[in-house]
């Protein structure tokens, strides 16, 4: 079994390009938009909507004039419409895998190093980390 990890300080991330390239395989249509206030950071948003069909952003002054529930209603809404890597991605998705072997260095995001872990395919594992330098390690038993 094949599992793309982090190999360096900083985090997992994917680019633009392969954000791109993984929902094209998917067969499934994301706007990609790069955050003009940190467009330096190379920071983006990947939308599963089209602009038209997205919730009108609230901030400042309108968002906090909200109660609680609808601040919380808003929020999960806003959330169903943009794609985050790091909560939506299997490490083992052969979409993903097949990416980085593709793309190479060119799959990386900003912070990240990608690369791929081949592990036998009866192991359970997990990825751990610290400070976003990532392993593969076999799941066992932990108590504290």
């Amino acid at each position: 079994m094949k599992i793309v990890i982090n190999e360096c300080y900083g985090g997992f991330g994917l680019s633009k390009e392969a954000c791109q390239r993984y929902f094209d395989l998917k067969g499934q249509q994301v706007w990609i938009e790069v955050d003009k206030k940190f467009s330096a950071l190379d920071m983006f948003t990947v939308w599963l909507v089209s602009p038209e069909k997205r919730l009108e952003i609230k901030e400042g002054e309108a968002y906090y004039k909200m109660s609680r529930d609808e601040r919380t209603d808003y929020n999960w809404k806003y959330s169903q419409q943009i794609w985050y890597q790091g909560d939506n991605l299997t490490r083992n998705d052969p979409i993903l895998v097949q990416v980085v072997e593709e793309m190479g260095d060119k799959a990386w995001g900003r912070y990240a190093k990608l690369a791929i872990v081949e592990i036998p395919d009866d192991v359970q594992w997990i990825i751990e980390e610290n400070d976003g330098m990532e392993w593969v390690a076999e799941k066992h038993r932990t108590w504290r």
